[in-house]
């Protein structure tokens, strides 16, 4: 997407967290400027005319701490832009988890990496900050699993999370349990489908600026 923007005539500065994912964007695209930063403490002394997101700030849970980056980041009258999982997303799909786990003796608390905020509490987030939010929308957006693998696979994807000190046997028997109960609302002739859910913000920092310094 970096590229893409780069390709419509801005000339732009991508951010990840991950040395890896950097070190394969720069292979991919050597012709960008992508770095390694981390999202709440990044500063810029030239200011830009946009920020924008995409399916990544459920991974921060210091969500206050990126809005501040990214008001930093821009220029007066710049734009914020973001797309990433909402309030609600997978739920379906944790509740089984976590329902699976108990049930065989594990706890829940600590195991979910997401921030999966409200509109209002993301809006709201971003006005304190300073950000007038000109759009805001919160819907659902169900995503396709693998064909051959289906929820199975979307479980492995986050088993470090979810499962790390779950026995091999424990961890089959919760995949069962999870696919049992999602089943009937997930599993749609053959194709399961997770329940995905976005927020899109879009918000301007204003050329007016005298509560926030």
């Amino acid at each position: 997407m970096t590229a893409e923007i780069a390709a419509a005539g801005a000339i732009p500065t991508g951010l990840d967290l991950s040395e890896e994912m950097v070190m394969r964007a720069k292979q991919k695209y050597p012709f960008l400027n992508v770095q390694v930063e981390d999202a709440c403490h990044y500063r810029t002394n030239v200011p830009f005319d946009a920020v924008f997101s995409n399916a990544v700030l459920h991974w921060i849970k210091d969500a206050e701490a990126v809005a501040r980056s990214i008001w930093l980041a821009l220029r007066e009258g710049g734009r914020f832009v973001a797309e990433f999982a909402g309030n609600g997303n997978v739920a379906m799909l944790t509740t089984a988890m976590q329902q699976a786990l108990e049930a065989h003796g594990y706890t829940w608390a600590g195991r979910n990496p997401w921030y999966f905020p409200t509109i209002g509490e993301y809006a709201s987030l971003l006005e304190q900050t300073g950000f007038r939010v000109t759009l805001a929308q919160h819907f659902d957006r169900p995503t396709p699993l693998k064909a051959d693998t289906g929820l199975r696979d979307w479980l492995d994807k986050f088993a470090d999370y979810f499962f790390s000190d779950v026995t091999s046997a424990d961890k089959a028997s919760i995949y069962r349990a999870i696919e049992a109960k999602v089943k009937p609302q997930l599993d749609q002739g053959g194709q399961w489908m997770a329940d995905t859910r976005r927020l899109r913000i879009v918000a301007i920092k204003p050329t007016e600026v005298t509560a926030f310094t």
